[in-house]
């Protein structure tokens, strides 16, 4: 909604809410006229306080042109690794060791900080690190603390006289959410009032799913989604914009999730703080769920380190397909950082490295044999593991080339194809 809208509704709500001798026809005592004054004084500075202005598409594509010039100001993108740097997030063991959302996360907030930070269009913002929050977050908690609560009261005021008015419907999650503790959540509010103070542009929360499951066993659901906000709240046209772009970039590579409530891909939320909760937020916020904790190619080190820089720089050319209005290239050489590779044969379950078998099952992709027939990506992720999918699809790649002799196994002549096809990109 725009703003100008909410102001209104939210200042006839405090009228129709605030004035109880409207329906009465008996005089008013001068203690119950102050309080009835003093209740719409409240009211109407809540109204104040929340008034912001949501970003549209044209404001940050105009943003980002102009960050281009000399001496003009930068598109400014915080990143928030999810949850706090010790406590919160999902956890589980497998048999690589323990994993921790709220590392893997900070994990992941590096690779995809590394990327704006080397882009000269963008001003970036990092929350914490796997260790405390920044110095800059961790000064406004520790004294802004009052201030952020009077403000989440305030937008949850004016929320509440718009559902009275009926300016507002509330919309129950399509996912449960566990609530975060009282400290956490004011954390969350603040993160996104220091975000509208400091006028950040765009904002990318970092988590990763999980879904109820034996300690030491995967659960139910695989793949990525991510939540935009309600379609009531301010910033989330721009939010499901930028987040179209996105997930078209990562979903070529990386399977959509298929849980039933997030199949679509992008999941509209009312109740994340992160993504603006009680419409607090001017910028685009997105929650990114990227991998359920429980996926091998998030528990696995070796594929994980190969697989998070993936997914950063997949986000990142999302937001530039947003950001940049200029035609894009055909070139499909900036598609993904695993190719191009050089194979070396051989390459089979029982030798090559992860990185040729995270690059093979890459190009496979590409060139359309990847996952192989009667199968998705949910079943055959890239992992970096030389299994029953990568095994299939390569003979599919085999037959599609007149490759004899070498079925299911990277020999000579199909590490020869591959180096063709393959070798040659350049990002």
């Amino acid at each position: 909604m725009g703003h100008q809208r909410f102001l209104v509704a939210a200042v006839f709500a405090v009228l129709a809410l605030g004035v109880p001798w409207a329906a009465s026809t008996y005089p008013l005592h001068t203690y119950a006229v102050m309080s009835a004054f003093e209740d719409i004084a409240s009211r109407l500075a809540a109204v104040i306080a929340v008034q912001h202005n949501p970003k549209t598409v044209p404001d940050l594509q105009f943003s980002y042109d102009a960050s281009a010039l000399p001496a003009q100001p930068k598109v400014r993108v915080l990143i928030v690794p999810g949850h706090e740097p010790d406590y919160g997030g999902a956890e589980y063991d497998s048999g690589d060791g323990h994993v921790r959302e709220r590392d893997l996360a900070a994990e992941l907030a590096q690779h995809l900080a590394g990327f704006f930070k080397a882009d000269s269009h963008y001003e970036t913002f990092v929350s914490r690190d796997a260790d405390a929050w920044s110095s800059t977050f961790a000064n406004y908690f520790d004294s802004q603390m009052p201030a952020i609560t009077a403000w989440k009261d305030a937008h949850k005021a004016a929320i509440e006289s718009m559902i009275k008015l009926g300016e507002f419907k509330p919309v129950s999650s399509k996912v449960e959410h566990n609530d975060a503790p009282d400290p956490v959540a004011l954390r969350l509010y603040g993160i996104s009032k220091w975000a509208n103070e400091n006028k950040i542009d765009l904002v990318i929360h970092i988590h990763f799913n999980d879904y109820p499951h034996a300690s030491s066993r995967p659960g139910k659901y695989t793949g990525f989604a991510i939540y935009v906000p309600e379609k009531q709240y301010g910033n989330s046209t721009t939010t499901r914009a930028l987040a179209s772009y996105v997930y078209e970039r990562l979903k070529k590579y990386v399977p959509v999730s298929d849980m039933p409530a997030e199949q679509t891909g992008l999941v509209e939320d009312q109740d994340l703080i992160a993504v603006g909760a009680l419409d607090s937020l001017d910028a685009p916020s997105m929650l990114m769920e990227y991998s359920y904790i429980y996926e091998p190619q998030v528990t696995d080190p070796e594929a994980r380190s190969l697989y998070f820089k993936e997914l950063a720089y997949e986000t990142y050319r999302g937001v530039q397909d947003f950001l940049d209005s200029r035609p894009a290239s055909d070139d499909q050489s900036s598609d993904t950082l695993m190719l191009p590779h050089v194979w070396k044969a051989p390459v089979t379950d029982k030798s090559g490295s992860t990185a040729d078998i995270f690059a093979l099952q890459t190009a496979l992709i590409d060139d359309g044999e990847y996952p192989p027939k009667g199968k998705t990506m949910n079943d055959c992720p890239r992992t970096g593991a030389f299994k029953s999918c990568t095994k299939s699809a390569l003979q599919e790649f085999q037959n599609k080339y007149g490759i004899k002799g070498e079925k299911g196994i990277v020999g000579g002549k199909t590490a020869d194809k591959l180096n063709e096809l393959f070798a040659a990109r350049s990002i």
